[in-house]
Parts: structure tokens; sequence; C-alpha cells
């Protein structure tokens, strides 16, 4: 090798280790906010992702490291994470129970301070969303993804093809059960694995059948009120009596809804129905866009001599809460990056994703979207998912106990005297 070409080779090596060194030292200038949460499909990674793209070219010097879990994985990191004091800077929750054990121990940042230097961007959401996330009348978290209520899909090819009708009654809704049976479908579809499935047809029936106070009082431990309260009973026995009708396929307590155990069903035509949220309506369209196509849904029909309104909903204002963690360092910057994933373009994003947020003057093209904000509307009550509105503890003994009665393991008496007896102990 000659002296000259030593000479450029040198160069060229020390010209890359400054291009390396100013590459590692952009690096190291970069702060990071970690962000968590549970949407993995495609076109809700697409909105969150979208939107820390703008949050980085409106914050030069921030980079938002994102990651999506699946629902069941995601609560046991989630509260492996706050348990160990290393929390994401943004992480979304449910509200409710959950959410306010950490606002008990200081871990979630108070958004009260930043919405009222904002009172535009706070004014945009529904009042009533705000209820799930509120503590001691301070706001920690922001209403995102959807507006989420509890309904009945079901094929409409099936329904057509047996000239059957969405069912208004109880008693309808079992004839319906009685003829899909006969002809070898399955009525429901329900992947019970992670217990919260299920969960939801036992909080309605005590809605239709008791009217939300019952649990309410139940819960807030007021005015009286008891898990053992004839509603909750009455609705463990209406339960176990879909169950003997046959109404579920078989081996539904062993099904994952994480990876599709219930749409599996729908989509080959083995089951006609599936009680979940709305959020169902998004995944179907983008896993399966001609299925999507046949989808239609129902509420949670009316219970012989309850005292529940029947326009009342399950579900929230919101679906996922976003919250910022004391832990996180850059406590501002994360905060602006939690209302860039609220924010109208956010906004628009999730609507043409078939999910609509809880904001005031909504408008959309979409008739599913349109319908569900109907019905939110005009429903007079909206009652949270019992299993994240209970403090934790109480929550994993209600899915626990509303899977056994799926399995006809315990009677609807003795959950609700196991309910009652954790709730004395629980929140005393």
């Amino acid at each position: 090798m000659s002296s000259k070409s030593a000479f450029h080779r040198s160069v060229l090596l020390a010209g890359a280790a400054v291009l390396f060194a100013s590459a590692v030292s952009a690096s190291a200038d970069n702060k990071v906010i970690t962000e968590w949460d549970l949407q993995t499909t495609t076109g809700a990674v697409k909105v969150i992702r979208d939107a820390a793209d703008r949050f980085e070219a409106a914050n030069p010097g921030y980079k938002v490291e994102d990651t999506h879990i699946l629902n069941d994985a995601y609560k046991a990191k989630i509260k492996i994470a706050f348990g160990a004091n290393e929390p994401p800077c943004v992480f979304s929750s449910w509200g409710g129970g959950p959410l306010r054990e950490y606002v008990a121990a200081d871990q979630v940042v108070d958004l009260t301070p930043y919405l009222d230097k904002d009172p535009a961007f706070k004014d945009r959401f529904l009042p009533a969303s705000f209820k799930a996330a509120t503590v001691d009348g301070k706001i920690y978290a922001l209403p995102a993804e959807n507006t989420a209520i509890a309904v009945i899909f079901y094929n409409k090819d099936i329904f057509s093809k047996y000239n059957l009708t969405p069912p208004k009654t109880w008693d309808e809704l079992l004839k319906v059960i009685e003829t899909l049976k006969k002809d070898n479908i399955a009525p429901f579809a329900l992947a019970n694995k992670g217990k919260w499935p299920g969960s939801m047809y036992y909080g309605y029936l005590v809605d239709r059948i008791g009217g939300p106070d019952v649990f309410a009082n139940a819960a807030e431990r007021k005015n009286g009120g008891s898990f053992e309260d004839p509603a909750f009973v009455e609705a463990g026995k209406r339960l176990q009596e879909l169950v003997k009708a046959g109404a579920f396929e078989k081996g539904y307590n062993g099904l994952d809804w994480d990876v599709g155990g219930a749409r599996r069903l729908l989509y080959a035509g083995k089951a006609a129905m599936e009680l979940m949220g709305t959020w169902e309506a998004s995944t179907i369209k983008n896993e399966n866009p001609d299925f999507f196509k046949k989808l239609g849904f129902f509420t949670f029909p009316s219970v012989p001599g309850g005292k529940g309104d029947p326009a009342n909903l399950l579900g929230t204002l919101g679906d996922n809460f976003v919250s910022v963690s004391t832990k996180c360092e850059a406590r501002d910057a994360a905060v602006n990056l939690v209302k860039t994933l609220t924010d109208d373009t956010a906004a628009a994003a999730r609507i043409a994703d078939s999910r609509i947020m809880p904001l005031k003057n909504v408008k959309t093209d979409d008739p599913f979207l349109s319908a569900v904000y109907d019905l939110v509307a005009k429903a007079p009550s909206v009652q949270l998912w019992y299993d994240q509105e209970l403090p934790p503890k109480l929550g994993e003994i209600h899915k626990d106990t509303s899977q056994a009665l799926f399995g006809l393991s315990t009677t609807p008496e003795q959950v609700a005297k196991d309910m009652e007896a954790a709730a004395k102990a629980e929140m005393k």
C-alpha cells in the first residue's frame, strides 16, 4: 500500500469515527418517552405511531418508544411494572379501580392543571367520559381509543337464512337460541379463558334485573348495598339458564379471546352471535373485511320483571384512558404526547378505523359508529365494566366467580356470598 493510499484510508477512518461519534451523541441527546398500550390491530397501532411521529416533529430531541401488548398480557405486565416502581412514562388503563390504586400510591400525574391551562382542549370531551379517570375531583387520564359498549354482534346472513330477528326480550332470545341449536349452530361464540368476556353477561343481567343502583350501591358500600342482593343471585340463575340451554360453543371457558378464539367461530359460521365491546367491529374490519359486511348488532335484551331500563349500557366512554406516570422525568413532554394521542387528528384517524372517541359534536358517515354514538347519547346509564370498576382484588374474584358460573361449578347464591364477604374484607 502506498503512503498516499494509507493517508486516504486514515482520513476515511477518522471521518467514519467522527460520524459514529456524532450519531452516538445525537442518540444520547434524544430524550426517550416510553409508551405502553394494548392496541395490537394494524389500524390502532398506526393511529398511535402517527401521533407519536407528529409529537416528535413538534418536539425535537424527544423520541417515543411505543409498545403494543395483547390485552391479558398487558394487565400482568403493567401491574408488575408499577409494583417494581418502573412503569412507562405514558400508559393505558381502563380507569376505575386499578387506576385509583395507582393514584393512591402517588404513581400517576394529576392532569387537571394541564387541562385547566387548555380549556378548549378539555371541553372537546363529553363531560361524563372523565368519570372513570377522576379521583377526588382530579383527572388522572384522558379518554382515548373508542366509545366502547357491550353489544351482541350477529351474523346477518345466518339470521336471514333462519328467519330470525334480533331479540328484544329474554324469551325471544331463548327462542333464537333454540332455533340455532336445531340447525347445529352455536348461538354464542365465547372465548372466556381470560374471564372478562363472560363477565359482560353477568353485568348486563344484574342491570336488567335490578337497575344500575344495585351494583353501584354494592361496589361503593352505600345505601345498604350488598352483593347478596337478590338481583345478583337472579343474574347468576339467568346466566346458568343460558349455559344449560346450550347457548355457547363447547370449550368456551378455555378459549382465548386475545388470539381470536371467539371471532374464528363467527368467521367459520359455527356461531351466530357474540356479546363483546364495540371495539370488536374494528378488529373484524381489519382481520376479515368480507365478514364485516355481514356484521350486525343489537343491545342486550330485557328480562321479565326487571327494573333496569333496556337502554342502559355496559361499557366505557373512552375504552382506554391514557395517563402519565410520576416516574417519568419528562413529565411536561409526556403530557403533550397524551394530548397528541387524543387530539382532533388522532380522533379522525380512529373514526376511519371504525372507532369513535367520546367527543362532543362528533360527525361521521360510518353507520356503525353513528348507531353506537346514538345508543350512548340516549342511555340513562353507562356502567363501567365490573372488573375495571371494582378494586383489583375484588375484580379478580368477580371474574373467577363469574367464570365458575359458566362452568356450573358453583351456585349463584354461593357467588353472591363470596363476593359480599370479599367486599367487606377489601373495602372496610
